[in-house]
């Protein structure tokens, strides 16, 4: 399966899961000169930016990938989607990771808060 349709395929798992637990979503593949952010959703309490990695079943983690370069990008990123949508809410920093076969979701893990706007 091309990149761009999987990664698409987990966008769309990680929304629905998302959607499940209550959250709204703002955007997705938000980008500004420097940096994309996958999904920004809210709740009552946060701003959310999601960075999602989307895998074959055979490969590494793709957790491991959101590096300490990719944290500053997201991070930038989201003061600048902050400064544009004037959001008050409190940010906070997701991850998931979905795991896909032959086209197929085959499971989603979901890390909230899995850094900080400080931990870079």
């Amino acid at each position: 399966m091309p990149k761009n349709r999987s990664g698409a395929l987990g966008e769309d798992a990680v929304c629905v899961y998302l959607e499940k637990k209550g959250y709204k979503i703002l955007a997705r593949n938000f980008k500004v000169r420097g940096g994309e952010i996958d999904i920004i959703s809210c709740d009552r309490e946060y701003i959310v930016f999601t960075e999602v990695k989307t895998r074959e079943r055979d490969f590494i983690s793709g957790i491991d990938s959101v590096d300490a370069s990719k944290k500053k990008r997201i991070i930038r990123t989201a003061q600048s989607y902050i400064d544009i949508s004037g959001s008050q809410l409190q940010p906070r920093f997701d991850t998931a990771l979905v795991i896909t076969e032959k086209g197929l979701l085959c499971s989603l893990e979901y890390i909230e808060n899995a850094f900080d706007g400080g931990s870079v």
